[in-house]
């Protein structure tokens, strides 16, 4: 039999020195992260996100702490798609082994856990647990609820419309985070396509110098070939230009 819940939400607690509440809270993959760090010293703690709030930031979590399972050769299965989703009994059972796989491994050492993961914060998303299962007024029960523990007053609104605006909140700084990460996407793409420009250039001049003196260079043939080969469907845009055909504006 392994640990029980509360001892080890104690255990993680004070090894970690955070204040996670909920075997749930386990399952952004951030604590484990840091026992294996407690263990090694030597995992990325600055791309571990320790107060992640979406599924995507939980995922990249767990994908530090699968890099240090194959560094390491651990030869344990990981849940991802499970644990991400937060639920007590996977994230209980995953636990319940990381403490086994400490007890086994941790060489003694001294550990400051707030010194390694430089003071970031470890609030951990108030929504991980599953919000309880509305209910629904019956039809023709005159507003009775199943369960026949509606509030004399009707239900109360404004929790439902706390939850609403919470969620409302979470949803923009997703998306605020999300187009960040699209505009720094676009700039890479800007950056490598004038540098491939750069290279089109310079290899049409050298091309066409050397077919006025009736020479040919296979390298850049082949350069060009890999320029203007298109994948499989694809199909040049309406008004564009086929190679060899284009004109220069400068």
């Amino acid at each position: 039999m392994g640990e029980s819940r509360s001892d080890l939400l104690a255990w993680v607690n004070e090894l970690l020195q955070i204040n996670y509440t909920k075997i749930e809270q386990c399952g952004t993959g951030a604590a484990y992260c840091q026992i294996l760090d407690s263990i090694y010293l030597d995992i990325p703690m600055a791309r571990v996100k320790m107060n992640a709030k979406h599924e995507y930031e939980f995922i990249a979590n767990f994908k530090v702490v699968q890099n240090m399972f194959k560094a390491k050769r651990i030869d344990k299965p990981i849940p991802v798609e499970k644990l991400v989703k937060c639920k007590m009994q996977d994230n209980l059972e995953f636990l319940q082994w990381m403490k086994r796989f400490w007890d086994t491994n941790y060489p003694g050492h001294p550990y400051d856990p707030v010194a390694r993961r430089r003071g970031q914060s470890t609030e951990a998303p108030a929504t991980l647990a599953p919000l309880a299962p509305r209910t629904t007024a019956s039809s023709g029960s005159g507003g009775a609820r199943s369960g026949g523990k509606t509030p004399i007053g009707g239900p109360r609104a404004g929790s439902a419309s706390a939850v609403n605006h919470e969620h409302v909140l979470g949803l923009q700084a997703q998306l605020k985070e999300m187009s960040a990460h699209l505009e720094g996407l676009e700039k890479e793409r800007d950056f490598y396509f004038a540098k491939l420009r750069d290279i089109e250039i310079l290899v049409q001049q050298q091309t066409e110098k050397l077919a006025e003196e009736e020479q040919e260079d296979k390298t850049l043939s082949e350069i060009q070939k890999i320029l203007y080969s298109t994948e499989d469907g694809f199909e040049v845009p309406e008004g564009g230009v086929a190679p060899g055909d284009e004109e220069e504006t400068f």
